[in-house]
This record gives C-alpha cells, sequence and structure tokens, in this order.
C-alpha cells in the first residue's frame, strides 16, 4: 500500500510540474522593433492609468467564469486608432497568459499599443509594446507621430546570429540583439526604417522628418 501511495503521490508532482511549466511557457513573445510593434497594433495611445478592477468577461466552455483585468485610463494623445478616445484597457489577470501589469495610481504616462476592443476600449497583452512614456527616446517619440507611419510597409528582419542579412530590398536588418545582446538597443531607440522614393527601405536617424529623397548616410 505505501508503495501505492508513494506512486500516486508522484504522479500528482509530475502533474504539478508540468503544469506549473505549462503557464509559464503559455505567454511567449518574439521581440519587436517598436516601428514593427506601431504597424502591427490597432491602437496607440499616450495615457494615464487612473484606476483598476477585475471584471467577468463571459465564461469559458466549461462555464466557468473569464476573469479580466480592465485599467481606467485618461488619453493624452493617440498617435493611431479609431475615432473616439480610449477610456479603458483590458487585459489578462496573470503574466502566465500574458496580463500586463500598470501603475493606477494616475501618476505615470505609459504609451499603450494593442488591439481595439469595442466601446471607446483596447485589450492588450505582454506581446504589445507598452513601455513608460518617460522611458522613450526623443526620436521614438517622433517616430510615434510620422516616421514609424512612414515606414509601415518596410519589413524590419530580425538578426540574432551570423550570417545574416536582407533578402528584398524593401527589408531594414534589426542588428540590437545581436550587437548589443539586447531589445531595446541603438536601432530601437534611434531608428526607423523608412521608405524612400525608389521603392526601398533604409533605415533612418534623426530628430527632423526625413526628406522624401534622402539618403542613408547614417546607417549603423
Amino acid at each position: 500500500m505505501p508503495f501505492s501511495v508513494n506512486g500516486v503521490l508522484c504522479t500528482l508532482a509530475l502533474l504539478v510540474l508540468w503544469r506549473a511549466n505549462e503557464l509559464v511557457e503559455a505567454c511567449s513573445c518574439a521581440p519587436v522593433h517598436p516601428q514593427q510593434a506601431f504597424c502591427n497594433a490597432d491602437v496607440v495611445i499616450r495615457a494615464k492609468v487612473v484606476g483598476e478592477r477585475e471584471v467577468d468577461s463571459g465564461n469559458d466552455i466549461y462555464g466557468n467564469p473569464i476573469k479580466r483585468i480592465q485599467y481606467e485610463v485618461k488619453q493624452i494623445k493617440m498617435f493611431k486608432g479609431p475615432n473616439q478616445d480610449i477610456e479603458a484597457v483590458f487585459t489578462a489577470p496573470v503574466s502566465a497568459v500574458c496580463g500586463v501589469t500598470l501603475d493606477a495610481s494616475g501618476k505615470k504616462e505609459y504609451l499603450i499599443s494593442g488591439k481595439a476592443d469595442t466601446g471607446g476600449s483596447m485589450h492588450v497583452t505582454l506581446c504589445d509594446y507598452i513601455m513608460p512614456w518617460d522611458s522613450l527616446s526623443n526620436t521614438q517619440k517622433k517616430g510615434l507621430s510620422q516616421r514609424y507611419q512612414m515606414g509601415c510597409e518596410c519589413k524590419i528582419v530580425r538578426c540574432t546570429m551570423l550570417p545574416c542579412e536582407i533578402s528584398a530590398p524593401e527589408e531594414c536588418l534589426w542588428t540590437d540583439l545581436m550587437i548589443e545582446k539586447q531589445v531595446h538597443g541603438r536601432q530601437a531607440n534611434h531608428y526607423a526604417c523608412v521608405k524612400r522614393v525608389d521603392g526601398s527601405c533604409s533605415w533612418y536617424r534623426g530628430v527632423a522628418p526625413p526628406k522624401k529623397d534622402f539618403l542613408d548616410t547614417e546607417d549603423p
């Protein structure tokens, strides 16, 4: 009998470990350049989070209530999105399923990107680009107003190891992960991949919007 109990306990332990590992791996996001995040998002806003509460969002297939966190936000500026202010941001309740934790004291401003929801709201996950506003570079802030949108027809190719190269003129090679071993490197903080008059795309650096016929003399 002790052998049987031990076997059951071992089985339960394995199931718990398997389930824990499943939760840890449930949210997995590929790194993206801020411009890619902008282009992929339905909504991009600058906002303060002024409230937080847990809400029911229907039921799963077993009849259990689905919980979401609702953040009440005060929109400061919309860079991309619908013709109405965003008043609420929804996310999953825990990070294991890509839920996002934000400071709801109203003291911190965020750049928030995500998918459009109904009735002046949006849904965000850990895979969306969400950053404290003060942590953005001047180039990134300018990019949100115009430059990133100019490059949405371009493709940013992530380079993680050598050799890596572009395969089409509409591509820009993103090397932060390989050279600096981080996502928020030089190209992410200070460059945009912008389309040129000949249809090709190239990295552009600078605070002023690029001229229509700019030359990429400042490529990284």
